[in-house]
């Protein structure tokens, strides 16, 4: 009988039911259970699930792991989950490895404990997508999980599962192993995984091999992954070929990633196409992409319909959008609605948005809390806010007031220094003054020159005093006009004195003059001062 049931079960994995029926049953009446499986595989084939799952059952009570796995599938899929649950367990604790992965799955599926256990069993038996289900597991179970899950996913990818391989690849990737994860990305890729040839693009334009990138996306794109279609419309939309970026837009819209509607209404945006803009941005953010939400909003604001931006900055603001809880903070600031607006601002600021923390750092300072201005300013400096850096300069700065000076560059100053560089006009004329009481005139020069090409009186001012200082008086005349004429009372009231030294006295009364209307008091009593004694000598 063991001859005709293994010549049964050849014949039956070759495919010839007909020949393998006979063998089978007749070993099966001997008593074979390996041949009553076997003939409940053969009559599964045919159709006959109950006979099938009646051999099944036979065999499975008289010990064998393959019929209660078997029979344990074919309760499943008749909804018998319970009768499953059953069989599929005495498969799995006869060390069954099919039986082991199915009961943990069926687990799985219906949230009982257990699940992670039996995929662990199956997995070290050698089931590839057991292995990759205890990585996906242990990926999210925990803060460390990556390290975990990694010789879960490589076991699974090493036999072959092309999505173990992609996340085996992600992991790699994200802790700087590029040319291991380019190997499994490729490895997947060709297996047919539509994600790992899209995440081979990204580390090819990465390392600067556009074109490659290019073609890994196409493959991608082509079996449907949406997020290679969006890649490949924003290398065209970067080249200029707006009508291929908008074609693979679409793909990726039609392949179901909402990134695509996006990306076209910041397309159409980008031409100058609001309502068609619009409409894509509508249909992403109704979809719950939460940027969508914050771009139709921002469309909407410029267009002056507050009422109907406000709902989606909200929205979007819900979704995590940080730069849509700021634009609530603008829109309700614009209202009059200060503590509303703060209330967003500080939303947004404590999840890093810079600009948000220095709305907050200010209304700190103005309420007169220092120590929680600091604190916030510093986060907004620290963010890149240049006016951020300004302001905690200004701030440490008064604060250091009348305390005895440190040894090196006060920190105050190296804010003031790191604004300056980015541009700010009175963190350049700050850097320079500082330059300046330390003796640098080069230095100082250097920042009120800055400062005074970009449009700042102070800077003008202060470069012509400093050029004063150093002989160079009708340089520093110009300077001070250039300021005077920006409205820089001191700066009048410089050239004033100056043209009556000259005895340029009429020039000196039209500065005089200047300087009275632009102030600020003292400069404007002195001025007036000066003015009187100027007239009295032109009377006389």
């Amino acid at each position: 009988m063991p001859a005709l049931s293994a010549l049964g079960a050849d014949l039956l994995r070759r495919g010839e039911l007909d020949e393998a029926e006979p063998h089978l049953r007749a070993a099966a009446a001997a008593g074979d259970r390996a041949a009553v499986n076997n003939l409940g595989v053969l009559l599964h084939q045919r159709g006959r699930t109950e006979d099938a799952a009646a051999c099944w059952r036979t065999a499975a009570v008289a010990g064998s792991a393959a019929a209660a796995h078997a029979l344990g599938r074919y309760h499943r899929e008749c909804g018998d989950e319970s009768a499953a649950c059953y069989w599929l367990r005495q498969s799995a604790e006869a060390g069954h490895t099919l039986g082991a992965y199915a009961l943990a799955e069926l687990l799985d599926h219906r949230g009982e404990d257990g699940a992670e256990a039996w995929f662990r069993a199956a997995a070290e038996g050698g089931h590839r997508e057991a292995a990759h289900r205890v990585g996906l597991h242990l990926l999210t179970a925990s803060e460390g999980g990556a390290q975990t899950a990694e010789p879960w996913f490589r076991q699974a990818a090493s036999r072959g599962h092309s999505g173990a391989a992609l996340r085996l690849g992600v992991l790699l990737e994200e802790r700087g192993d590029t040319r291991e994860a380019g190997r499994w990305y490729l490895i997947a890729a060709g297996e047919g995984e539509p994600g790992a040839a899209c995440a081979l693009g990204f580390l090819l334009r990465d390392a600067g091999n556009e074109e490659a990138a290019e073609e890994w996306w196409r493959r991608a794109a082509r079996e449907g992954d949406g997020n290679a279609a969006n890649a490949l419309g924003a290398l065209h939309a970067e080249r200029g070929q707006r009508p291929e970026a908008e074609r693979w837009y679409v793909a990726a819209l039609d392949a179901g990633d909402i990134n695509g509607a996006f990306n076209l209404g910041l397309l159409c945006a980008g031409q100058g196409r609001e309502a068609q803009a619009e409409q894509w941005y509508r249909k992403a953010a109704y979809a719950g992409h939460t940027e969508a939400a914050n771009a139709l909003a921002v469309l909407l604001l410029q267009r002056g319909d507050t009422d109907g931006a406000e709902p989606w900055f909200s929205k979007a603001a819900e979704g995590g959008s940080v730069d849509a809880a700021f634009n609530l903070g603008i829109l309700h600031s614009g209202r009059g609605a200060l503590d509303e607006a703060m209330r967003w601002y500080r939303q947004a600021a404590e999840v890093g948005h810079a600009e948000a923390a220095l709305q907050v750092g200010g209304s700190l300072l103005r309420e007169g809390d220092e120590n929680a201005a600091e604190h916030v300013l510093r986060r907004a400096a620290e963010g890149g806010s240049v006016e951020g850096a300004f302001r905690l300069a200004s701030l440490l700065e008064h604060r250091s007031a009348g305390r005895p000076p440190q040894d090196g560059v006060p920190e105050y100053e190296r804010w003031y220094a790191e604004a300056a560089g980015a541009g700010h006009r009175r963190a350049q004329v700050r850097v320079g003054m500082c330059a300046a009481a330390r003796g640098d005139v080069v230095a100082a020069a250097h920042w009120y020159r800055a400062a005074a090409e970009e449009g700042s009186s102070s800077g003008a001012f202060n470069l012509g005093l400093l050029l004063a200082r150093e002989g160079a008086e009708p340089e520093a005349a110009l300077w001070w006009a250039r300021a005077a004429e920006a409205g820089h009372g001191r700066a009048a009231l410089r050239l004033a004195l100056l043209a009556a030294r000259r005895n340029e006295l009429a020039e000196s009364r039209r500065w005089c003059a200047r300087a009275v209307e632009l102030g600020p008091a003292a400069v404007a009593e002195r001025a007036a001062r000066l003015s009187d004694a100027l007239h009295s000598e032109l009377s006389a």
